[in-house]
């Protein structure tokens, strides 16, 4: 359902509003408000949406948030639901998607890492996991960061003796790896451990990883006490050793709630406009970290408002816990609770405790969450200032909200990889980050400057596109190239070549100073002199750190191509080869030149190879 019909004069404001109630049903819903250039200003649910639209209709009475929202608006859209817990479902999903810029927005999502026991072959095997859960087997978490679980698989290792190794290195094991000589591993790989007594260790992995830790480490000392009696003391020693692990595991938690087996907690704080909800990750009866986030807002908003929508995306794509302690009781409790229940098939609960345990863990979030804020302001304010210095330096009307930074690399012109990154009033904006495979096959291998002129052709082609349709929010303030002079020139011929010139770009060059020592840089800006700052200048500590995070990010880029490269085979470009025939074919001949070398009667021998594939292989390498 949208607000004008082809024809009809443009409607904007509160017309626009009531032009909908007319059409609009008293149903359960979601609705949509779009401004000037179609971008969507909000996103919002209503258990009757006549009534809740009908709201915005009405003179006088609103925040001057929502007046503003109500202003800007060109067009309405709505979607009617079954029930108001589906349209809360839709909502969060909306504003994680479209990012409105009136509503509250989970900026810093990220999915979270868990624990995954492998079950689908002999020996388990123990990892991290990130992602959608597609692999069989048992799966621990969420932790709040990838730190937490490589600090626990650390521990496991040490108290189980799992592999850690994937498959394939796994299979080629001729002999124990360096992790069973340092007691990491019980190496299943060459039988050092028999199956049956394998899986008792994955068993007792996932069973302590269910909380039931101190049950196992009872047994074990019992186990310990006995191998001592039958004077096993290589035995008692090692299991002397998993039991030391185990209690380091337990002991090692910041918090261990004995009467909380599942719980997520949320504490918010808000200071000067800005928010922090600290988030505390509760399974099996022990804490399994935390992680900060900074909500987007308005200042007039409420703790329980924000509180409210922080919840509904964050569990978006995340599986609830059975109970969710807050700080502060979110903006319409029960239906989010409800809409959770649905979501995970099973009741989830919402409370703000007020005794007990359960309150010293909100209370100990809410802490964190108020030295968070703390810190976020210092940091804000610094940031402010150097930008402010930044917009001085480079003669800028106002600090710039958006800069970009671009950087290449490659090794004598292979694997060549563009970088962007971008950096704003927050610091990095890494989401924003992106990578350029150099695609233009006339650029002559190393030459920098040709690299740069795709880069910018391709990225500046796409910005132009995007502001000429109505959505100027990528287009940078200011651009800065790690080069000279000739990288300067670079991008300025690749922009006229677009139409472009510098006056609708700021565009700045960092060179390396003499010895390519920090501090001694020179700047290049169109038609100026080039000039140097003052080496202890805070502004050019900052402008360092951009060119070092966009040389930090095209390397890596570059290397992350390079090993797929290595990865490749001739052998990949042949059809009716997958990964077995590949491999049985490099294991027969020993390398992708051995079978290039080889007769369509020595192919026929590789299983898997028929007469016509061995044709097509043999023909492959030789023209035919």
């Amino acid at each position: 359902m949208e607000t004008e019909s082809p024809g009809a004069a443009p409607l904007r404001g509160v017309d626009v509003i009531k032009d909908n109630l007319t059409r609009l049903p008293a149903k359960p819903g979601v609705y949509r408000m779009y401004g000037d250039a179609d971008e969507v200003l909000y996103v919002g649910k209503a258990r009757n949406l006549k009534a809740r639209v009908s709201n915005y209709a009405r003179l006088g009475g609103h925040t001057q948030r929502i007046a503003r929202m109500i202003a800007l608006t060109r067009r309405m859209e709505f979607v009617v639901t079954e029930s108001e817990t589906e349209a809360l479902l839709l909502e969060a999903s909306l504003i994680k998607s479209l990012k409105p810029r009136f509503n509250v927005l989970l900026r810093d999502d990220k999915s979270f890492p868990y624990i995954l026991i492998r079950r689908d072959h002999e020996a388990p095997q123990i990892k991290k996991y990130r992602g959608s859960k597609q692999d069989q087997g048992d799966y621990f978490g969420p932790f709040a960061s990838a730190g937490a679980v490589m600090r626990t698989l650390d521990t496991l290792q040490k108290a189980f003796l799992l592999r850690t190794c994937e498959d394939s290195v796994y299979n080629a094991r001729t002999r124990p790896c360096m992790l069973h000589q340092i007691k990491r591993c019980s190496a299943p790989c060459v039988g050092l451990i028999s199956a049956p007594d394998y899986q008792v260790l994955a068993d007792e992995a996932a069973d302590f990883l269910r909380g039931k830790g101190a049950d196992l480490q009872k047994r074990l000392a019992r186990e310990m006490e006995e191998a001592a009696d039958a004077m096993d003391f290589e035995r008692a020693a090692a299991l002397r050793d998993r039991i030391r692990a185990i209690a380091h595991v337990r002991g090692s938690q910041d918090v261990n709630p004995d009467d909380i087996e599942e719980a997520d907690i949320f504490a918010i704080s808000m200071e000067g406009g800005i928010s922090c909800v600290q988030v505390f990750f509760i399974r099996a009866g022990q804490n399994w970290g935390a992680s900060a986030h900074y909500p987007r807002h308005e200042r007039d908003q409420t703790a329980e408002e924000v509180l409210s929508a922080f919840l509904a995306q964050f569990y978006d794509k995340r599986p609830p816990p059975r109970m969710i302690l807050v700080s502060d009781m979110p903006e319409q409790a029960e239906l989010i609770a409800e809409a959770l229940s649905l979501k995970a098939s099973r009741k989830v609960e919402i409370r703000k405790p007020e005794r007990g345990s359960k309150k010293d863990l909100v209370a100990q979030a809410a802490r964190n969450a108020s030295e968070a804020v703390t810190r976020k302001l210092s940091e804000t304010a610094s940031q402010a200032r150097l930008l402010n210095e930044v917009a001085k330096v480079f003669e800028l009307e106002k600090p710039p909200e958006r800069i970009e930074i671009y950087d290449n690399s490659h090794i004598q012109g292979t694997n060549a990889v563009g970088g962007m990154v971008v950096a704003g009033p927050e610091g990095f904006m890494k989401n924003a980050y992106r990578k350029f495979n150099i695609k233009d096959t006339a650029i002559e291998p190393g030459d920098d400057y040709g690299m740069m002129r795709e880069v910018m052709r391709r990225r500046f082609n796409r910005a132009k596109k995007e502001r000429e349709e109505g959505d100027p929010s990528n287009w940078p303030d200011l651009v800065l190239i790690d080069g000279g002079l000739g990288q300067l020139s670079a991008v300025i011929e690749a922009l006229k070549e677009i139409d472009l010139t510098p006056d609708d770009v700021t565009l700045v060059s960092i060179a390396k100073g003499v010895d390519r020592n920090a501090g001694r840089e020179q700047f290049f800006r169109p038609g100026r002199a080039p000039f140097k700052l003052p080496e202890n200048a805070p502004v050019l500590y900052y402008l360092q750190r951009l060119r070092d995070e966009a040389h930090r990010w095209a390397i890596g880029a570059h290397r992350q191509k390079r090993s797929a490269a290595i990865g490749k085979s001739p052998l990949d470009e042949i059809e009716g080869i997958g990964p077995a025939r590949k491999k049985a074919l490099l294991h027969h001949f020993g390398s992708a030149k051995g079978v290039s070398r080889a007769k369509v009667a020595d192919l026929m021998e590789v299983d898997g190879v028929n007469e016509a594939l061995a044709e097509r292989i043999h023909g492959h390498f030789n023209g035919g």
